[in-house]
């Protein structure tokens, strides 16, 4: 147990204060990652939804094209039209905290003359096709973004969450249970130096 003197009880409540003001700071930081999280899930939910979307016309007009050219021609023409795609990692900081981001390059959607085959003797439901498919890419490459920041931030959130916990519900009462201790100590002690101050005034006077 700490001493129980005046020195550490205001030590102990100078840190309290300080732990207080620590657990005001977290969570004003954790209310501001929630605030930035909920603006990213927005986005995310509604890039997930386009991407459902788009992935189910893509593949209707793969179908109709497969049973207007047949599999065979469609799988050529795909096969003749690949190329590399990818994306670039870059380091980021959102509200301090540092974590690597996907950048996708591109362009990831074409225009038919950018496409390395005769357009004009597709049909448009290979056009359709083709383009539905580039933007799915796209879009999934945007929505792997999103998703690499919501993972940071939840992560955050989570640590902040726990050390408020630690601060609030271990740190705090005990340090709260030893000054309630020491200031009850130094007030008994104050009242029986008082009594004894008081006894020997009237042993005095009646002498």
């Amino acid at each position: 147990m700490i001493h129980p003197t005046r020195t550490n009880l205001l030590q102990l409540r100078e840190r309290a204060a300080s732990i207080t003001n620590s657990v005001g700071i977290l969570k004003a930081r954790r209310q501001a990652l929630i605030r930035h999280f909920l603006d990213s899930v927005q986005p995310f939910v509604r890039s997930r939804d386009a991407i459902r979307g788009d992935y189910g016309r893509a593949l209707g007009e793969l179908r109709l094209a497969i049973g207007h050219e047949g599999e065979a021609w469609v799988a050529a023409l795909a096969a003749n039209a690949e190329r590399a795609v990818g994306v670039d990692v870059e380091d980021r900081n959102v509200l301090g905290i540092r974590y690597r981001d996907i950048v996708p390059y591109g362009p990831f959607v074409r225009s038919p003359p950018e496409r390395d085959y005769d357009y004009t003797v597709t049909t448009p439901h290979v056009e359709e096709a083709v383009h539905g498919f580039e933007t799915v890419v796209e879009s999934m490459l945007e929505v792997a973004a999103f998703e690499s920041r919501l993972k940071m931030l939840g992560e955050e959130i989570l640590g902040v969450t726990r050390r408020i916990r630690v601060l609030e519900e271990r740190v705090l009462p005990r340090l709260r249970t030893q000054i309630r201790a020491i200031a009850q100590y130094l007030g008994e002690r104050e009242r029986e130096a008082h009594y004894r101050l008081k006894r020997f005034k009237s042993g005095r006077a009646a002498g």
